[in-house]
């Protein structure tokens, strides 16, 4: 059971990891881009950690899993807040649709 487990947070972490990727790469602009690598891409990587947790099981492991879980919780808003911040500061302007 526990491999199970493992196996759809891993597939699940790995989707959303891609699917970050693929934002990075097809979003238009920096604000949208941003928005896909922090959001998406916290939450494939959180996956991934809760699959070694439940694999492993150990608490040393669990313990680190849940503190890699928090520092990223805890820095990729911040780290998102920064870079529009500086994108705004240095003249970008976010991406408008183009009226027909």
């Amino acid at each position: 059971m526990t491999v199970a487990i493992t196996a759809v947070l891993i597939i699940l972490g790995s989707l959303m990891t891609l699917a970050a990727g693929v934002g990075i790469l097809r979003l238009p602009d920096v604000f949208t881009r941003m928005h896909a690598a922090t959001k998406v891409g916290t939450l494939g990587s959180g996956l991934i950690m809760a699959a070694v947790a439940v694999q492993f099981g150990e608490p040393a492991i669990v313990l680190r899993c849940v503190l890699i879980v928090f520092f990223l919780l805890l820095t990729a808003p911040i780290g998102a807040h920064m870079i529009g911040r500086a994108a705004l500061r240095i003249g970008i302007e976010p991406w408008t649709p183009k009226k027909n």
